[in-house]
């Protein structure tokens, strides 16, 4: 067997078994979604990968991590398309959304889409507190989520986000890099998506249809597979696919703020309105490898 597939297959199922036991154990001790302690499961759940690629490049391969892994605070232009894109997806999607049938636009923040997902997964009185808080803003509660989200993009979101791209982006996009540019895309981005399985099942990003929601993971994860790559080829870092995975994170519930109507399988970044929109962005990175790039990475 190749040896990138091994050392690929070692790494894959160790993060499935500790991830999906860490999940397991969660659950059997009585523990609920959309809740402070899943919080930090969530968390938790986040650096399973990063542990399990320092495990298995550094000391069970005895390789260095740093640079074969892609870790670089060498800052360049794409860092800020890192940065930036998440958000500009994010308000794309609000348009695409309401080109839907139901779906409309709205300023009201209690009718917005992101209210009714709040309303079916939060306690009531944590719904009434985000009410009271909206209410009381001088602005729409659009602008303070943009600001936030940016914010937490590069910071906490990143270094949460790092707990994952340092496997995904990092140990198997080394691995799988002999298989070209789209099939290794494709192949992460399946593996990825089904990782999320235990917690989507839970009622994470589909709380409506969790089980239909599984296999939208799976193909969200593969549209966003391919974005998150090129980015991470062109920063040549794993650190720039941190910050695209924290402020994708942090702003795709912009998408969702100012619609109403829809549900969570049709519309926002996780829905087929988001799906829309990341198949343009693959679209236009792939024109772009092809017309406006010196070094085209696109080409297997």
């Amino acid at each position: 067997m190749n040896q990138h597939i091994k050392k690929a297959i070692l790494f894959v199922g160790l993060t499935f078994l500790v991830s999906w036991l860490m999940a397991l154990l969660f659950f059997v001790f009585g523990g609920k979604w959309n809740t402070p302690a899943s919080i930090v499961m969530a968390v938790c759940y986040m650096f399973v990968p990063m542990i399990i690629a320092i495990i298995v490049q550094k000391l069970i391969y005895k390789e260095p991590v740093k640079e074969p892994l892609g870790i670089s605070f060498k800052l360049n232009r794409w860092f800020l398309v890192a940065w930036l894109l998440p958000a500009i997806i994010a308000v794309v999607t609000i348009g695409v959304s309401l080109l839907f049938p139901g779906v409309d636009f709205t300023l009201e923040p209690e009718s917005s889409r992101i209210f009714e997902q709040f309303r079916s997964t939060l306690p009531a009185e944590r719904v009434q507190g985000l009410a009271n808080l909206t209410s009381s803003l001088s602005f729409h509660p659009f602008w303070f989520a943009l600001l936030s989200g940016l914010v937490a993009g590069i910071t906490i979101n990143a270094v949460a986000g790092f707990g994952e791209e340092l496997g995904w982006r990092g140990l198997l996009q080394k691995e799988f890099g002999y298989m070209g540019f789209w099939k290794s895309s494709a192949i992460i981005g399946v593996i990825w998506g089904v990782w999320h399985t235990p917690i989507i099942l839970a009622g994470h990003n589909y709380p409506q249809h969790p089980l239909v929601g599984a296999l939208m993971m799976i193909v969200l994860c593969i549209l966003l597979a391919p974005i998150f790559s090129y980015v991470r080829f062109k920063a040549k870092s794993v650190v720039a696919a941190a910050i695209i995975h924290g402020s994708l994170n942090g702003t795709a519930g912009l998408s969702l703020m100012v619609v109403k109507g829809g549900n969570d399988l049709s519309v926002g970044v996780t829905g087929l309105a988001g799906f829309i929109v990341l198949a343009l962005v693959n679209v236009g990175l792939l024109l772009h490898d092809r017309v406006l790039s010196k070094e085209p990475i696109m080409m297997g």
